[in-house]
């Protein structure tokens, strides 16, 4: 970055970094502790749908190398769009799979980074719930590198719990890189493996 990118208030776009997924199973013991949230064993990776005999190629490569895992339970990995257009590879683990599961996460973000496909990439999410029913999802957002927590309201309504959002947010400072412009949090209502 330049004298002159300082000057006219440019900022130099934060790089991607994977191995922030790690540091999701450490987290996840905290935000027990603090909220009694426990992981559901579901995650998804979004991207902008591609159309095109390489990224088909490269989603078949994907799901054969998650579906070889000879340790999963339960459904394999699959191909979902929704409402909005976008496409969601979606994991099922069991609950005490979060690692396993953030291999998986960490698995499709490179390979489809790796292929090209890297600016297509949106977010990565893995599902809690807490024993009265509540969801809660961790979303790392690919291009800023960082997470944030996204609840929505039980009851079907497009409403968030925002001060549960905020005392998540608190209670993972340092436990995850959390992104700081709350206008980033953006909702993925209807988001599979929520």
């Amino acid at each position: 970055m330049g004298l002159l990118d300082i000057l006219l208030g440019r900022t130099k776009p934060v790089a991607p970094d994977l191995d922030q997924l790690f540091a999701l199973p450490s987290a996840a013991i905290t935000l027990e502790a603090a909220a009694g949230f426990t992981p559901t064993g579901g995650g998804a990776v979004c991207f902008a749908t591609v159309e095109g005999a390489a990224f088909e190629q490269t989603h078949r490569e994907v799901q054969a190398l998650l579906d070889a895992d000879a340790e999963r339970a339960g459904s394999p990995v699959e191909l979902r769009q929704d409402d909005y257009g976008y496409s969601w590879l979606v994991s099922q683990r069991t609950p005490d799979q979060l690692p396993q599961l953030v291999n998986d996460l960490h698995a499709v973000n490179s390979s489809m980074e790796v292929n090209g496909f890297g600016p297509q990439l949106l977010c990565s999410l893995a599902g809690f719930r807490d024993d009265s029913g509540r969801s809660l999802a961790l979303v790392y957002l690919y291009k800023r590198g960082t997470f944030y927590p996204f609840a929505p309201r039980p009851g079907g309504a497009q409403r968030r719990d925002n001060a549960l959002e905020l005392q998540v947010k608190a209670a993972l400072a340092n436990d995850l890189r959390i992104e700081q412009d709350l206008s980033r949090w953006f909702p993925v209502w209807g988001a599979p493996g929520l």
